[in-house]
This record gives C-alpha cells, structure tokens and sequence, in this order.
C-alpha cells in the first residue's frame, strides 16, 4: 500500500475520500494520525491554488505524498460569494452554524430559487508529479436546514435532480453526486494510471 496524507482534519471529508480510495492500492492517512503537524495558510486567491498549498505544505513536511483539497459554495444571486471563503465566511473562527446563518441572511434580499454549485479542486502532490481534479453539483440552497449526515452548507443545499439536501444523504449516495467524488474520482483515476505506467 501507498501511503498519501490527505492534509486535512476534517473527518467529514476524510471519511468521504477514504470510501472513494477504497479498494485501492492507497492507504489515505490524515493530519489526524500525527501529533505535530505544519500550519498551512489558505491564501490562494482559488480553489486550486489552496489545494496545492495544502499538498506541498504537508508533502514538505513529511515528505510523504499528500492530498490537498479545497471547496466551497459558489451562489449565483452573491456572484460566486462565498467562493473560497466558504470555511471562514462569517469570520477566521466561524462554525458551520454561524456561516449558514449568514449565508440565509444574505439571500434573504434574493428570490427563490437560490440556484447555486459545490465546487471542489483536488491535487496530488509528491515532490515531482503533481495532478490535479476538478469536481462541482449543481443546486439550490433551501432557507431551512435538513439533514445531519453532512457537514458545512450541506444542510441547505438540494442537489439537482433531488427533493433531499447533502445533508439528508448517507454518504454512499453522496459520494455518487458529491463535487468531492467528482474530483477524488478521476484523481484516483490519474494516480492508478499513473501507477501503472511506472
């Protein structure tokens, strides 16, 4: 097994990705298994730039390939907003209560429907390849939020094609749809190509 840290602590994502490598010749690790770990700034004015961030920084420290992530809501009535502040959108230390009342306040001036995507950028890096993956789900944010089994704006967010939110999901069917499955999927895609090749 090849070992890949996935610079994350987040256990909603890290169970996700862990289902979509199963199976796989990877054994996904995450800043959970270590005690000391690097501080990573999410200063990338993207997706993919915060991504890459997260993998180098966490490759350079351990020097043991990594994943890095980054995603977030794009809202088309707020111009893309959160984007990429997505985590942080009612501040530095918001929790995912504080940033999805402040989303439903600023939709609250809007019509229904709050048509809007998940957005998800992956990368792969190992100190000389790195690859890259890019996932979205299009939706609609509700004004009430449903659901325990997700995380962030799960909650409020009903997929396309669905009368259920993110959040109301069990994480099978969610990785079938998820922005996250999108990018994760043709990662794992590249790096089994990849592997074979070597």
């Amino acid at each position: 097994m090849k070992k890949v840290i996935f610079a994350t602590k987040n256990k909603g994502k890290l169970r996700e990705v862990k289902n979509i490598f199963e199976g796989s010749p990877f054994e996904i690790l995450s800043l959970l298994d270590f005690e000391n770990v690097p501080e990573i700034i999410e200063n990338g004015d993207t997706f993919e730039e915060n991504a890459l961030l997260k993998a180098k920084t966490v490759y350079e420290y351990f020097k043991i390939p990594a994943f890095g992530d980054d995603s977030g809501l794009a809202v088309d009535q707020l111009g893309g907003a959160p984007g990429v502040i997505s985590a942080r959108y009612a501040g530095e230390d918001a929790d995912d209560k504080e940033n999805n009342e402040k989303l439903l306040n600023e939709l609250n001036k809007y019509p229904e429907p709050h048509k809007a995507k998940f957005i998800c950028a992956a990368v792969f890096y190992d100190g000389e390849k790195k690859m890259d993956a890019y996932g979205e789900v299009r939706g609609r944010i509700i004004k009430d939020e449903r659901g325990s089994n997700g995380f962030g704006y799960d909650p409020l967010f009903i997929p396309e094609g669905y009368d259920v939110t993110m959040g109301q999901l069990e994480i099978e069917e969610k990785n079938k749809i998820s922005h996250r499955s999108h990018a994760f999927k043709k990662l794992r895609n590249l790096l089994e190509q990849s592997s074979e090749k070597q």
